[in-house]
């Protein structure tokens, strides 16, 4: 007898604890939802657009510097280096060009976070929620944050490497360790893919859904198209070369053979079209430099 009252008792303290752990629950719940509530309106307000679309002009900037200094070398120059850190030099060298370099950093970073927001929330434009979208996003953002990173060094007197300098540097790293080679060709070719992939993006005008296009007038969709097909197809183009370089330095364990932006270029100018390649391929940097500001202007940046 005794033992079936204190049975009862338990389970009268049961009946009352299992309210409180479901109200317990509920309230997780809610200031779960709440939080996540919190951070897309962060991700959505106007200061993260702003933060985007300062990034984007910053993109802008950084590629027309590229593709300026990529004409140089097409027209005899030795000295130029056409990449981020030879546009960094070219934008220090004028007055006012170190608060150019923090503004250039700032709007990289700003690219950064907006991405991160994006791996968070998802990203703009259709099926902006799926898994493959977010990881772009997440990879894009450790791109810009190594650029941001990049450029503050500069600043600070402690970076200016060329890109072939440590592309050279980081073969060699990996050829040092034990399937080493492997890895490198593995680089080599995702790079090459990623090129053909830009290609394909660019080419099936896949960017402007991402594009406010119904804000645009006829001519300026045309524009904008056109530009964006040229940009992507020629950064596609400047991949494939480097991962090529890549590859043959795996293939033959000679890091000196693998090439940044600045080397992909020069060997651009190296073939039977000469210079004239290397100009068609650094006017589509340019091109794409300007595409850039375009999507300043017109980008959905707003998460899905």
């Amino acid at each position: 007898m005794r033992y079936e009252e204190l049975h009862r008792h338990a389970g009268h303290d049961d009946d009352r604890l299992t309210p409180r752990g479901a109200d317990a629950a509920d309230k997780a719940g809610r200031a779960g939802r709440e939080v996540a509530s919190a951070g897309r309106d962060v991700a959505s307000s106007r200061w993260m657009r702003g933060l985007a679309r300062a990034g984007l002009l910053a993109r802008g900037v950084n590629y027309l510097l590229v593709g300026l200094l990529a004409v140089q070398i097409a027209l005899g120059s030795r000295g130029t280096q056409a990449d981020t850190a030879g546009a960094l030099r070219a934008v220090a060298r004028h007055p006012g060009g170190i608060v150019v370099l923090w503004l250039l950093a700032a709007g990289f970073a700003g690219l950064a976070v907006w991405r991160l927001a994006e791996t968070a929330y998802g990203q703009a434009g259709p099926d902006g929620q799926a898994a493959p979208k977010r990881l772009a996003s997440l990879a894009l953002a450790l791109i810009y944050g190594l650029t941001c990173g990049v450029v503050v060094t500069f600043i600070l007197g402690a970076g200016g490497a060329s890109s072939d300098t440590e592309s050279k540097s980081f073969t060699a790293r990996l050829l040092a360790h034990s399937g080493g080679q492997v890895l490198v060709a593995a680089v080599g070719v995702a790079t090459a893919a990623a090129g053909v992939g830009m290609g394909i993006y660019g080419l099936r005008r896949m960017f402007a859904t991402y594009l406010r296009t119904a804000q645009m007038s006829p001519a300026a969709r045309t524009m904008v198209e056109g530009l964006g097909v040229a940009g992507y197809v020629t950064r596609g183009v400047v991949f494939c070369i480097a991962g090529a370089f890549l590859i043959d330095a795996a293939v033959t364990f000679d890091p000196q053979k693998a090439q940044g932006l600045d080397g992909a270029l020069r060997k651009t100018a190296a073939t039977p079209l000469g210079p004239w390649l290397l100009v068609a391929v650094a006017f589509g940097l340019a091109v794409f430099g300007l595409y850039s500001w375009c999507e300043a202007r017109w980008r959905m940046v707003e998460p899905g």
